[in-house]
């Protein structure tokens, strides 16, 4: 048994779940060490069970819960050097440990493939986490995407899959120019639209959840990024995650 869940995914934080029997990790904590163990108890995941938190890039909201619980739980946070000396220090556990980019390691019974991608940061990474021969990628926060996204993409059995913005939303709404260039650009964000290309390229036959991840408060709604990937939906389901809790938990 595997059991995933978004326990929480936006601008205003990130932070994703993925545990066995026996051992889970995370992929970020952009929201506060508090909330994360409530809405992990909401849902029956049992926070004694988390091995290791994993930062995919130093914006706050993945890493601003990352110290505290890190104390909290007594377990290893890891960084890029590159995301580690980006972060805010206040932000940082007191014994970081340290991964690099297109090597392996070992958490329990996971491993965990960390890739650069492209995004805005000092060094971002995306995961995708192996276990008896299933694989969840955490594929957020991608401007365009690359050759480690596809490859990781056609492994993946479930994917929390970036749906930032609807193209025409951004256009027409209330961001500055500059920062709706930054949205679109190649090192922003991926749109609903580019989510539905991406995945109905480069997934592989045996995906069976995507998880609509990171949407934006101002330039998206869940009914729209819904139904542009409504195509996937005669291969796999689709689901949302939410900014202001955690989502279903899905098991595979």
């Amino acid at each position: 048994m595997l059991e995933i869940c978004a326990i929480a995914s936006g601008s205003n934080g990130n932070s994703y779940y993925i545990g066995n029997k026996k051992d889970a990790v995370l992929i970020d904590a952009g929201i506060s060490c508090k909330q994360i163990l409530l809405r992990l108890k909401e849902k029956n995941l049992d926070s004694e069970k988390v091995k290791a938190v994993f930062i995919s890039h130093e914006h706050s909201d993945h890493v601003r819960g990352a110290r505290v619980l890190a104390k909290r739980l007594n377990v290893p946070v890891y960084f890029t050097a590159k995301t580690f000396h980006a972060t805010y220090k206040n932000m940082l556990p007191a014994y970081p440990r340290f991964f690099e980019p297109g090597t392996a390691l070992n958490v329990g019974e996971f491993t965990i493939h960390p890739f650069l991608k492209n995004h805005d940061a000092s060094e971002p990474c995306s995961f995708r986490v192996e276990y008896a021969g299933k694989n969840v990628g955490v594929f957020t926060d991608i401007g365009e995407p690359c050759e480690n996204v596809t490859f990781h993409l056609g492994l993946c059995d479930a994917v929390f899959m970036e749906s930032n913005y609807d193209e025409e939303m951004l256009r027409t709404g209330p961001y500055p120019y500059y920062l709706k260039q930054r949205v679109a650009s190649s090192n922003g964000h991926l749109s609903n639209r580019q989510a539905l290309n991406l995945l109905e390229e480069s997934a592989g036959v045996q995906l069976k959840c995507v998880f609509l991840s990171h949407l934006s408060a101002e330039n998206n709604t869940p009914e729209l990024a819904l139904s542009t990937l409504q195509p996937l939906t005669t291969k796999c389901d689709v689901k949302l995650t939410s900014r202001s809790g955690a989502a279903d938990v899905f098991v595979l």
